[in-house]
């Protein structure tokens, strides 16, 4: 996303010392989009609830091999995804974490997992907006800035 930006950037820039306004309108109709686009998936990672990432993660928890399970449950020291259901206990009994050796009873990894991926859609939808109404920045500057003349032209050269 970011090489795209600063392509147009740069073609923006090219087009405006070169005159040609195509490339400046084709700059803000384009950035127009993509503020459009990240607008919408920033708004989204803010406002998805709790239970929607719950849902998230244990559609994935199950999809994925036992391979990555045990892996994820090392990594971030814990057992098990949520204690509602039924293959909990099965989980628990084949949990390799290093927590299962030093107590009796170690967290889920529902938990943890829910509280990382709330800490990161706040900071990825703050930065999208952010970025994203820097981007309506651009648009009106772009709007504002596009009929001007260029100093450097001869005024008469129309005459």
């Amino acid at each position: 996303m970011r090489c795209a930006r600063s392509t147009w950037s740069t073609c923006t820039l090219y087009g405006h010392w070169l005159c040609y306004r195509l490339e400046f309108c084709d700059y803000m109709i384009i950035l127009g989009l993509v503020f459009i686009f990240q607008f919408v998936i920033s708004c989204s990672c803010l406002a998805i609830n709790r239970s929607k990432q719950t849902d998230v993660i244990n559609a994935s928890w199950w999809v994925m091999s036992n391979k990555t399970r045990d892996e994820l449950e090392r990594s971030f020291d814990c057992c098990g995804l949520f204690n509602l259901t039924t293959l909990y206990q099965q989980d628990y009994a084949f949990c390799t974490a290093i927590c299962k050796i030093r107590r009796p009873t170690c967290q889920m990894c529902g938990e943890k997992f829910l509280k990382h991926s709330d800490e990161a859609l706040k900071i990825l939808g703050g930065v999208g907006l952010f970025f994203s109404f820097t981007e309506i920045l651009g648009v009106w500057l772009a709007m504002r800035f596009r009929n001007q003349k260029d100093p450097r032209a001869n005024p008469s050269a129309f005459l």
